[in-house]
């Protein structure tokens, strides 16, 4: 990996948690923020690590997720009887909290928010309110949560499927195709009685038995040298 690649890598993770901080906090597009890293990889790395069923998956995988917070907020607020009102309330309640006190604010914001609107604008009765405030808090919680685990799975996949990409190959073991450490052509004292010539061979030629021995003809150098049978 090039030092840019290297770069925008890294960013790309620091922008992937932050959109899984985004599964709680309203400010954030947290799933759709995975999917676009993703997708703005994708394009620089010219669809090196992943390509278009990677991003049908995930595409479909953000999809439901956004369904599914939003199924999660609704059968909440209609468990314990919050209204339309109350849900605004609970998202409004929830971007001052978290701005004001961080996570803490985040989940008292939701609460008051939704308790609060369904009193000012659905007139009921504090602990109905309440009630509905703690449909709409848990209701939001559950979809954050489900939005959570997805947006970790698509970091976790976007890190594995760069870093596997751009690994480097394993080393060899040194053995098949091994270019021969040394040849000589010419007689000796251990080749064949008569042999006018004859080939050493030290190292590994794939297709020959290891070590020394005489090989049938072939062109080294330019030379030929006659066939003489093999001596192990």
């Amino acid at each position: 990996m090039t030092a840019a690649d290297v770069t925008l890598f890294s960013l790309g993770i620091a922008i992937m948690l932050a959109g899984a901080a985004g599964a709680f906090i309203p400010l954030i597009p947290g799933l759709p923020l995975n999917w676009l890293v993703l997708l703005g990889y994708g394009f620089w790395s010219d669809w090196g690590p992943y390509g278009f069923w990677t991003m049908f998956w995930s595409g479909l995988a953000v999809a439901a997720g956004l369904v599914c917070d939003q199924l999660a907020g609704a059968m909440g607020a209609k468990k314990f009887g919050a209204s339309r009102a109350g849900m605004i309330g609970a998202f409004v309640g929830a971007i001052v909290g978290v701005i004001a006190l961080n996570i803490p604010g985040l989940i008292l914001g939701t609460f008051f928010g939704a308790m609060i609107a369904e009193i000012q604008f659905d007139k009921k009765e504090a602990k109905a309110a309440a009630d509905s405030g703690l449909g709409a808090l848990l209701g939001c919680l559950a979809g954050g949560v489900f939005k959570f685990m997805i947006s970790m799975v698509l970091t976790v996949a976007y890190i594995w499927l760069v870093l596997a990409y751009t690994a480097p190959a394993p080393p060899s073991d040194g053995r098949a195709g091994r270019e021969p450490e040394g040849l000589w052509t010419g007689g000796g004292k251990d080749l064949e009685a008569g042999g006018a010539g004859g080939i050493e061979l030290r190292g590994f030629i794939p297709g020959s038995p290891r070590g020394r021995g005489k090989a049938h003809s072939g062109q080294i150098t330019g030379k030929t040298v006659p066939s003489q049978g093999f001596k192990p």
